[in-house]
């Protein structure tokens, strides 16, 4: 049975024992709400991406939209929520890249991964506290550069991206 042994707001922490092949051992999984990643494609073929600070890092990154999936919320309705907040864009067709664990050593959540086609500019942003985002669009071919180079490091919009791009013919 498994102990909570630390709650935040973004994740819980749970201790509990298991019986592995060297005896009985503790393990600790973080228990976190879904997670979303979203790969907007403007009309005119390019991505929207996002700069923002990450604390666990403590440094800029380029990334896609995305967040948390709330209580009893879709996970396609939270990437469109994330993408409009962040960026102030939506509008646009949306089609499932699939899910991800994100690290199932220590994790229990998923990351769905989510393009939006022909995403357009249809507000403003609406950040939540503490939250400073810069948008920028680049092109499909800047994209492939900034996935290669490693510049965007996010591992959870790395491999949105990658599948974005292996299907991209299928998109757009």
């Amino acid at each position: 049975m498994a102990e909570r042994l630390l709650h935040t707001p973004v994740f819980d922490v749970h201790g509990f024992q298991a019986q592995t092949p060297g005896g009985e051992r503790t393990y600790y999984r973080l228990q976190a709400p879904d997670w979303v990643n979203i790969a907007p494609i403007t009309e005119d073929g390019r991505i929207v991406l996002i700069r923002q600070h990450r604390w666990g890092i403590d440094e800029e990154t380029l990334e896609i939209p995305g967040g948390m999936v709330d209580p009893g919320e879709e996970p396609v309705d939270a990437a469109v929520r994330e993408l409009r907040e962040e960026t102030g864009y939506g509008g646009g067709q949306v089609r499932s890249l699939g899910w991800i664990h994100p690290n199932p050593a220590i994790q229990d959540n998923r990351c769905w991964l989510f393009v939006m086609e022909n995403a357009r500019r249809i507000g403003e942003t609406d950040l939540d506290e503490g939250e400073a985002i810069e948008t920028q669009v680049v092109s499909r071919e800047e994209l492939s550069r900034l996935v290669r180079d490693g510049t965007l490091s996010h591992a959870l919009a790395v491999v949105t991206l990658q599948r974005l791009l292996a299907r991209w013919p299928d998109v757009s």
